[in-house]
């Protein structure tokens, strides 16, 4: 009986042993246990939390100066705003009364880029005033023409009529290559830069007369002149009907107004996105269908 009394103390401190051995691996299961059950999918969702907000953060919003003329250009601008606004890019449209400040504003770091100006009227001032200048993209074209409030066609130009003409070099020179272009003059050959001025003309058989003016001038002097060759911009913040030129440019002019940045901001990541935004389909079709043959895209 004393064996056996002993034997059935030692199975029942086995046994005992067993079940709290068997007690302590369940409450470290997460099956088990619904305390650690509730505990693990927090744990696991305040892991995911942290980790998923840090990837779920907005990219840091960057500001861009962009400086433009008003029209068209600082409307085209305006109308992607939003699609940068989604790519982390904050557009600040700079539109200044002078717009022969915006390269100034750009050289002195004032603004990022700036959109108002074509390559070859850039090419005429970034050397003599030492700009150290990047183009990197085309937007648009907008077609010079002859506008005049006293003629319907240019078969009625009379000898020794004035004629006003923009008086910067390139746009001089533009001017004056559309009035060739209509058989009404003749430039002298060897020009092999984009400048010219009445100086250069090797034949005027009507003997027309040349006024040279600021571009922004011309609408206001139409009244006194039998006509005048004005830019497209101009012609839209005067508020004239740009159908109304009796001729304009082709669609094939190399005057296509473009991005201007310092050089080595070409690959600027927010840069990069402007250009896209301006060369995209949306932009397209926003400048045919506000414009007309006022603006044409170059792209």
């Amino acid at each position: 009986m004393g064996k056996k009394k002993g034997l059935g103390v030692i199975f029942s401190v086995l046994v005992a042993f067993s079940m709290l051995v068997a007690g302590c691996g369940s409450s470290g299961s997460g099956s088990q246990s619904p305390g650690s059950g509730a505990q693990a999918p927090a744990t696991n969702t305040a892991s995911t939390q942290a980790s998923g907000g840090q990837a779920a953060e907005p990219p840091k919003e960057v500001t861009l100066k962009v400086g433009a003329a008003p029209v068209p250009h600082a409307e085209i601008l305006e109308f992607i705003k939003p699609k940068l606004k989604e790519q982390g890019v904050n557009l600040e449209v700079v539109v200044l009364d002078d717009e022969g400040q915006l390269n100034p504003a750009l050289h002195d770091k004032q603004i990022d880029a700036n959109f108002f100006q074509h390559v070859p009227y850039l090419d005429s001032v970034k050397t003599e005033k030492g700009y150290d200048f990047a183009v990197t993209t085309k937007v648009h074209v907008e077609p010079i023409g002859f506008y005049s409030d006293k003629l319907k066609s240019k078969d009625e130009l009379k000898e020794g009529d004035k004629i006003g003409i923009p008086n910067n070099p390139s746009n001089e020179y533009r001017a004056l290559i559309l009035l060739q272009e209509q058989g009404l003059i003749k430039l002298r050959d060897g020009l092999t830069t984009y400048e010219a001025t009445p100086k250069d003309i090797a034949e005027n058989p009507k003997k027309l007369e040349f006024v040279e003016a600021e571009a922004a001038t011309l609408p206001r002097a139409l009244p006194d002149l039998a006509g005048a060759v004005i830019n497209t911009n101009v012609v839209l913040e005067a508020k004239i009907d740009p159908n109304s030129a009796l001729f304009r440019e082709g669609a094939n002019s190399p005057y296509a107004n473009v991005i201007t940045v310092r050089k080595g901001d070409e690959n600027r990541e927010e840069i990069k996105k402007l250009d896209a935004a301006l060369t995209s389909p949306e932009v397209k079709k926003f400048i045919e269908d506000k414009y007309g043959v006022a603006v044409v895209p170059a792209f």
